[in-house]
């Protein structure tokens, strides 16, 4: 996908693969509480699938495959990717290229494919996610009317580590209004 680098994505254009879905602070889910959600598919029929980028597990895919162990693929960072099928691994991979203006994304792919991407091209990150983040056809579209997503094309943040993909940075960097609902604490009561 080609970007123009003067705009961000959510000044030209609405939700799809490649862009980045911050939760309202108000949004309270605990699924989706202060989550980052990487976008793979959108389409208004046929519904939404993405990951949550910022709840890292602790753990490589290496320490949770021992077929992987031994892998290119061992020291990928694991994450919590959503409430949806969290038995299954699910392996990403992503090149944001500022000087280019593009990003190459590759969701849902097997190992092999995995490491033939990381031999081929080390500017890849890579990350494994458990689970995934799905909406039915119009729900999503829905829930960004509502006011429950901040939508984002801040794709630089993809390029640095996983523990760097900061939700409230993000956040205010997209919508800096939103800083101080974003530090309210999750039980006003106790304030």
């Amino acid at each position: 996908m080609r970007i123009n680098r003067e705009q961000s994505f959510s000044e030209v254009q609405g939700p799809h693969a490649g862009s980045l879905l911050l939760a309202h602070p108000r949004l309270l889910d605990p699924n989706f509480c202060r989550t980052v959600t990487l976008l793979s598919v959108h389409s208004e029929r046929e519904g939404s699938v993405g990951v949550i980028l910022n709840r890292a597990m602790g753990q490589t895919l290496g320490e949770y495959d021992p077929d992987l162990a031994t892998s290119t693929l061992a020291s990928v960072p694991l994450f919590l990717g959503g409430p949806v099928a969290t038995d299954q691994l699910i392996l990403v991979a992503w090149k944001w290229s500022a000087e280019e203006g593009t990003f190459k994304l590759y969701f849902g792919i097997d190992d092999e494919k995995a490491q033939s991407i990381f031999e081929e091209d080390t500017a890849f990150q890579f990350r494994g996610f458990l689970g995934h983040a799905g909406w039915t056809e119009g729900q999503l579209d829905a829930e960004l009317n509502q006011g429950s997503w901040v939508l984002s094309g801040c794709l630089a943040a993809l390029k640095g580590e996983p523990s760097e993909i900061n939700w409230y940075d993000l956040l205010c960097q997209e919508r800096p209004e939103l800083g101080f609902l974003a530090n309210a604490p999750d039980d006003t009561s106790l304030n």
